[in-house]
């Protein structure tokens, strides 16, 4: 009882960023199971002297580096460009990348949790920003009815050298924009400004399109209900700069199909 109550809090964040580590939905969970199985066997594992999400990340960090490798797919014919891309990485660099703009861990925090020092951490981190930029630049479709942060997002994609196809405010205007603009990459507010669902317009977008979807949101954990298919990739609002590069660097890491260059 103890542990549910310490930890179950953050297991829908742990879920988050397990799933935006490994790209897939089935992979993070498979992780996320690991790690629950080997605590429930020997709670005393856990480290109870520090406040508990630090703990169970790093305890998850822990069985990602005993039991990693045999959860990842070892024939080559199963595994998926993405699968490739994340093996051709160190992982260790986007985990580093991932707890301080992502999971807002500070630096410190993170490094304990990779069992690196600050200095160790700093440099992953720089080699990530590297990696990410390094990434194929793509257009980008933004569905965000509020003008500021619509025009604060364009900003910071086009910061990163991709461009943007378009905003669109309506659930309507958003699929005829992906189907006309056919962008590599979009960020998907929630509510929308008739009151139609982000979450609407990219189900149809994806039923005519494989492209990856990263959502918006004041209410993240009404996504993170483990009850349906989840979001690998989730903003919440208010949303940091690093935050939007973390997750724009590893949707189009992760994404299985090709994004579509920038034209000149």
């Amino acid at each position: 009882m103890d542990l549910v109550q310490n930890f179950a809090p953050h297991l829908p964040f742990l879920r988050r960023y397990a799933r935006a580590l490994t790209g897939s939905q089935d992979s993070g969970d498979a992780y996320i199971r690991a790690s629950l199985a080997a605590l429930v066997e020997d709670p005393d594992q856990i480290d109870r002297e520090i406040d508990a999400r630090t703990a169970l990340y790093r305890f998850f960090h822990v069985i990602w580096g005993g039991t990693g490798a045999q959860l990842e797919a070892q024939s080559h014919e199963d595994v998926n460009p993405a699968d490739r891309r994340l093996q051709a990485l160190a992982p260790i660099q986007r985990q580093a990348f991932l707890l301080t703009a992502l999971e807002g861990f500070t630096a410190k925090e993170a490094a304990f949790i990779l069992g690196v020092s600050e200095d160790e951490h700093t440099e992953l981190v720089t080699a990530a920003h590297r990696d990410i930029e390094q990434e194929l630049k793509t257009k980008v479709l933004i569905i965000e009815d509020e003008p500021i942060i619509a025009a604060d997002l364009e900003n910071l994609v086009e910061d990163l050298g991709h461009e943007v196809t378009g905003n669109a405010t309506t659930r309507t205007e958003a699929v005829e924009l992906a189907k006309s603009t056919k962008p590599g990459l979009i960020l998907c507010d929630i509510q929308l400004a008739d009151g139609s669902s982000g979450i609407d317009a990219a189900h149809d977008i994806l039923e005519i399109m494989d492209v990856p979807i990263i959502f918006i949101t004041a209410f993240p954990e009404r996504l993170l209900t483990g009850e349906r298919p989840e979001p690998t990739f989730l903003i919440p609002k208010p949303f940091q700069e690093n935050t939007v590069k973390a997750a724009i660097g590893q949707a189009l890491f992760f994404n299985p199909a090709k994004s579509p260059n920038v034209t000149a």
